[in-house]
């Protein structure tokens, strides 16, 4: 009777996450594969066209293919240097310094500034004409570059924009160091170990699980990317930062193609899993867990 209880109690404990996720992502998916299936423009009634989207999207829409190598080679560029980056300023955030908590708010704080107004504010920094970056070039005697109107530099300067919020990253990494038992670190010094030694036996393993959550959420996020070309570039120039999700969003809301759309987020939907499980599968031979037999 008592097993039946916990088990009753089980199920109404989890029956709000199974609503939520039933009606917030199984049923929008579902929905979502059925109208792939259908040509329609939200206006006219929908017509059923079977696997036509997915052939014109693999084999005659250029721009498809575009925007899936502008989403790789951004999300591939940003993800190590956000990972990086923000684990080296948790390095240096973890030292015992006087007012040490006044620079872990100021390296937190831009993570606090809302999408929408860093993008501006970025949009100031690469103006042409009296952008910041500009600004130190002419001052050096070097010319100055149109950051987000070369198609050689827009992908760059997108991917430079991104470490401006690795705070939140930062934090999770700052988290981490600091349940790394001390008694580890002196036992390794004790017996001669130096920095490198401390960091490759000690810290990384400590760290890599941390490191894995970080890596799959960065490579989630970087293919969803969309607010920054959206705004700075809306796609720009010839296509050069056209990320998929934009791609995506300019045929449902700029062509009125819904049923593309959905088939343009069902291909990243599936895409998106199937890497996802190929880290979680390499995930057995570098992540170390509390308690692994290894």
């Amino acid at each position: 009777m008592k097993l039946k209880k916990e088990t009753l109690w089980g199920w109404i404990l989890i029956l709000p996450l199974t609503l939520g996720l039933t009606l917030w992502v199984a049923f929008p998916v579902g929905v979502s594969v059925f109208m792939s299936l259908f040509k329609w423009n939200m206006i006219s009634p929908a017509q059923f066209i079977g696997l036509e989207n997915f052939r014109f999207m693999f084999f005659q829409d250029h721009l498809f293919w575009q925007s899936v190598s502008v989403m790789f080679l951004y999300t591939l560029t940003s993800v190590p240097l956000q990972l990086a980056l923000a684990f080296s300023m948790a390095l240096l955030l973890n030292t015992k310094v006087k007012g040490m908590g006044i620079f872990r708010t100021i390296y937190y704080l831009p993570s606090l500034i809302p999408v929408m107004v860093s993008t501006a504010l970025w949009m100031f920094l690469y103006n042409p004409q009296f952008g910041l970056f500009n600004l130190m070039l002419d001052g050096l005697g070097l010319p100055t570059q149109e950051w987000l109107r070369n198609p050689d530099l827009v992908i760059p300067s997108l991917v430079l924009m991104s470490l401006w919020s690795v705070g939140n990253i930062v934090i999770i990494f700052l988290a981490g160091l600091q349940n790394i038992p001390k008694e580890l670190m002196e036992a390794c010094t004790i017996d001669g170990g130096n920095a490198w030694h401390r960091m490759r036996n000690i810290v990384l393993p400590f760290m890599s699980p941390i490191l894995f959550y970080n890596l799959v959420m960065g490579i989630v996020g970087g293919m969803q990317t969309f607010t920054q070309p959206y705004v700075m570039t809306n796609g720009g120039p010839s296509n050069a930062s056209l990320t998929y999700v934009l791609h995506l969003y300019k045929q449902a809301f700029q062509f009125s193609k819904m049923g593309y759309a959905n088939a343009l987020a069902l291909v990243l939907l599936i895409v998106t899993v199937l890497i996802s499980l190929i880290v979680f599968q390499s995930s057995k031979s570098w992540v170390y867990y509390s308690g692994d037999k290894k």
